[in-house]
């Protein structure tokens, strides 16, 4: 990989992690309304890659439900579980969409796994589980990483699904995430939240930078990026590279939001990477692509 692109690399998971502890900040320190965020997130995006919707692709009952999935839908339940969830434990139970992914292909894609793909899934989830294990709370699984990995599965199953449709370009697809996750969201956030706008104007000009953060900066610029990326080079070189994402977000969790990081968080966060690792690295080449597209949900 030449340099400069590997720097792309990490200033893209440098963004994405950015995204995980401004999001944290949003819902809990500004009090904004999770499904209020996703919804103005995605109506911006929806507004700026308009120019790119058409052409419609095919079949458009697929898109919109994988862009609902991708978008609104994942980002929903992500943006409701990173408001008791710290961000760095949030980082590493999102890698848990890689085994999702990869046992979703091979129920829908036909992919085969075999015994060291299987160790990496079952590294990958108990590494997930140590890390969501909260006794403490009076309940032994965190309520809101349990909305994460929802999150994750919905990203999960929208990679595959993608897989199913050709030629759909990274603005494009950003359109139609932007368009199918609007509407559902409005309609959420319009009966389930109260005071989104007093809120909204309460958090003001940094409300307002937060939010072109999210939508231009992370959905548009970044995911651009790194689908450029994907496209130039092979995926078993593009995917360990997004290790550096939850990694990221753990320090800047510690430094910025105080994360609590200790022997079960770091015991979780090391098995649950190295089982990351091992299912990037023995992919086979029936579908890199769907099982990279889950590094979208940022």
């Amino acid at each position: 990989m030449a340099l400069r692109d590997f720097f792309l690399m990490l200033l893209v998971c440098l963004l994405w992690a950015a995204h995980t502890v401004v999001s944290k900040i949003v819902v809990t320190g500004m009090e904004i309304p999770p499904l209020f965020y996703a919804a103005v997130r995605y109506g911006i995006v929806a507004v700026l890659a308009l120019p790119w919707l058409l052409p419609v692709p095919r079949p458009t009952w697929r898109i919109l439900l994988v862009g609902f999935l991708m978008g609104g839908g994942g980002f929903a339940l992500f943006f409701l579980g990173i408001k008791t969830a710290s961000p760095s434990s949030a980082a590493v139970v999102t890698q848990l969409g890689l085994p999702i992914t990869t046992l979703l292909s091979v129920a829908m894609l036909g992919e085969r796994i075999y015994w060291k793909r299987g160790l990496g899934i079952g590294l990958t989830f108990v590494g997930g589980v140590l890390v969501m294990w909260n006794p403490s709370s009076g309940l032994p699984i965190s309520g809101g990483l349990v909305l994460i990995l929802g999150a994750a599965a919905a990203g999960s199953l929208a990679a595959v699904m993608m897989k199913q449709m050709e030629g759909v370009q990274p603005l494009r697809f950003q359109a139609w995430v932007g368009l199918a996750s609007v509407a559902p969201l409005a309609i959420l956030t319009a009966g389930l939240e109260t005071d989104q706008i007093p809120r909204a104007m309460a958090g003001g000009w940094a409300f307002l930078a937060a939010l072109l953060f999210s939508a231009l900066i992370v959905s548009l610029i970044a995911h651009t990026i790194y689908y450029d990326l994907i496209g130039k080079y092979p995926a078993n070189l593009i995917a360990p590279l997004t290790i550096m994402n939850p990694l990221i977000t753990v320090v800047l969790g510690i430094l910025v939001t105080g994360d609590q990081f200790d022997l079960r968080m770091a015991l979780g966060t090391g098995i649950a990477l190295c089982g990351v690792l091992i299912i990037t690295v023995r992919r086979n080449h029936v579908m890199p692509l769907a099982a990279l597209v889950w590094d979208r949900l940022r």
